[in-house]
Formats: C-alpha cells, structure tokens, sequence
C-alpha cells in the first residue's frame, strides 16, 4: 500500500505528534508499505530526505512556531501526485491539509484524518486568544471533518468532543503508541545519583515527579498546592518538575510564595533522549491536567513502572485505574492519602509498578500500527464498493 502521511509539523521539532507520526511511520514501513510524509519544511526550502519532503514555508506569527506553507515553487507536491499514493493521513490542520485535499482530488483517494490537540484547550495560542472563540472554533471543524472519509481520535475523550460538534464521518479510535522497550529499560543507581545531584537531591529521598510541557493549561499549580498539604504530614518528600515551557516562572513564584523552594525542584527543559530516565526518578508521576488528548505521559510512565496519581479525566479511562496501575483523585484530602499510600506502602508500590508495566504494553507502537493499518484497509474497501456501486450505476442508467 502506498500511504502519504502529511503534517504541518515534523522533525526537527520535537512533539506529541512528531513523535506519534515518526512511531506510525516506522511500523507501516515495517509492514511492507511504502510510505512518504509531507511536512513544511525546517529551513523554509523545498527539499526531500529519504522518506520525507518538505515544502517551502514560512514563519507566521498564530501561534509559537506556527508555518505556513509558500505558495510558489513547490515541484514536490507534483511528484507525489506521480508516485500516487493509495490513501492520504494527515495529521494538522492547517496548510499541509489544503495540500492533502488538493492530492486527494486529483486522484480520487480516501483520507482519514488524526485529531491530536484539543483546540478548546489552546485558543489562547492562536492570536492571542482573540480572534476565534470555542463556538467558532467547533463550527471550523466541524465543517473541515466532515470532508473526510475517516477520522481517528486517540482517545474516547476525543471522540465524544467531536461528537458533540456534530461530525457525521466515522470516527475510529486508536491509541497512540509509544516504544515501550525505550521506558522499560532501568537505570544503575549511579546514573540515578548523578541526575538527582544536578537538583540537589539524593537517593534517600523520595520523589514524586511531573513530566511534561510547563504552561499554564496543564494546571501544575494544583500539584504544587496539593504538594504543600502532602508535606505536612511527610516533610521530606520531594516534588521534581520536568520540563520547559512558557508558565515557568509563575511557578517558581508560587513556589516561592508557600515558601517550599527546598522541596520543589524545576529541570528546565530536557533532551527528548533523555525524558525516559526522569520517570525512573520517581515513585509516583503526579498531573492536575485536565486538557489532555491522549495522555501520552501517562503511558510513559506506566511503561517506566511508576504508578500515576491523577486528576480524573476521561483520557485515562482504562488506563489508571484506582489501586492497580494508579490512583485518581477530585480532591485535596484523595491527593493527600494517595501519596502517602504510594510512598508508605512498599508492597502496594512494587504491585501497582507490576500492573502498570502490564498495562502500558497495550499501547505499544507495533499495536499501533496495527489498528491504523486496519482503518485503512476498512477505508479503501469502503472507497472500491462505493466506486463499483457508482460504475454499476452508470452503467445500468447511462
């Protein structure tokens, strides 16, 4: 099968679904397919390596990091349309989809579409937030899905938001996967030691950590106010904060204003090879946000054995479960008893990490790419039964 794969964003940006597409990619290709992806390019000029072609583009200022794709000059669009590929995914909604469609109706071919970001949840991204308001936002989409042939949401949670927008395209579930092998490796207790002596910690302590962009929809605040109650009863725990982001500082003052510098630790943004080693660090992974799509750090640390302790939200169903892979909590007095059973209680901690491991293999990339492959395959025989139906047709009537 030839598969195009198109998305506004791709290496060397690091994300979610840069990395969602490259796991994708490589388990197409495993299967036999020849597959090709579609991105702006890096440097703003036309270029293809190996796989991947890039278009002109250009900065824009939407939102941070925002392209747009040149509108001259683009010979690669043509020679994709020569190769003629079987199906179309794109991944973005923006200039890369005009490109999508345009493939798509020279060639008569199926697309799905991946929905990875909540945009309800980024407004304030897009022009400042004040330009396109929620109901705009819904009534967008919803006359851009209804153009494919197939939509696939990560998580049920996605399903039911573009649902309630009223989408008449199927939409599929498929969880994306990510490379197991990668969070289950362990690490010595130097390697652990020599990261913990970068923010003066130590192996005697006991950690509960955060991973993940810092901004402000991630609702790390609540951790951090939480954290305070959980250190009264337990004054030497520690909270490690992973990453970078735009909301940093606020939280740095907040840490400062309860005056809990000594317990709360910020790493600043990490080397993406790097990450897997963090969750190791920790004997819990803790989050307040309630604007995720798919929760791809939860199963990041499921994978790494560290049980989750989290805001209940409708992307974690079947995934932390309360006493086997994690707990959730809808208040401060659940938050606190929850982290001091985890950090209390050995016997319940190595049973949940067990549990956690197990369950974080459902959602591996070879997993992936199977049910994605499978959307496929439904797709295009949709797309040849409706083609032999339309030339019956004809044929009967003229």
């Amino acid at each position: 099968m030839k598969i195009l794969i198109t998305t506004d964003t791709y290496y060397p940006m690091i994300n979610g679904v840069v990395i969602s597409i490259n796991n994708l990619y490589k388990q197409l290709k495993a299967a036999g397919n020849d597959v090709k992806i579609l991105a702006l390019s890096y440097d703003g000029k036309q270029h293809v390596e190996g796989d991947v072609y890039y278009l002109n583009s250009r900065f824009v200022r939407v939102y941070p990091q925002a392209k747009i794709i040149r509108p001259f000059g683009n010979k690669i669009i043509r020679q994709l349309i020569e190769w003629g590929p079987d199906i179309i995914h794109s991944q973005t909604e923006f200039s890369t989809m005009i490109v999508a469609k345009y493939i798509k109706r020279k060639l008569n071919i199926p697309q799905i579409h991946t929905y990875h970001t909540m945009y309800e949840d980024y407004l304030q991204y897009f022009l400042k937030g004040k330009v396109i308001g929620k109901g705009t936002m819904s009534r967008l989409i919803k006359l851009l899905f209804n153009t494919f042939d197939e939509i696939i949401a990560p998580t049920e949670k996605v399903k039911e938001s573009l649902s309630s927008y009223g989408i008449r395209t199927g939409i599929k579930i498929a969880p994306t996967g990510i490379d197991i092998n990668k969070f289950s490796k362990n690490l010595t207790l130097e390697e652990k030691e020599s990261i913990l002596n970068k923010y003066g910690l130590t192996l005697a302590d006991d950690i509960i950590i955060y991973v993940g962009r810092i901004a402000e929809e991630k609702n790390i605040d609540e951790v951090i106010k939480l954290f305070k109650e959980v250190l009264k009863p337990m004054p030497k725990l520690k909270l490690l904060i992973v990453g970078g982001g735009p909301y940093i500082s606020n939280l740095k003052e907040l840490v400062a204003e309860l005056q809990i510098q000594d317990s709360v630790k910020f790493t600043g943004m990490i080397d993406v090879e790097e990450v897997q080693k963090y969750y190791k660090l920790g004997i819990a992974f803790v989050t307040a946000s309630k604007s995720e799509s798919q929760g791809l750090t939860y199963i990041e640390s499921l994978a790494s054995g560290c049980p989750v302790i989290c805001k209940w939200d409708l992307c974690i169903k079947d995934l932390v479960i309360n006493g086997e892979t994690g707990y959730t909590y809808d208040n401060k007095e659940q938050f606190v008893f929850e982290i001091q059973k985890i950090v209390s209680d050995k016997g319940v901690r190595e049973t949940i990490s067990a549990n956690a491991i197990e369950k974080s293999k459902l959602y591996s990339t070879e997993n992936f790419g199977k049910r994605v492959l499978e959307i496929y395959n439904e797709v295009l025989n949709e797309k040849k039964d409706d083609d032999h139906s339309s030339h019956l047709l004809r044929t009967i009537f003229g």
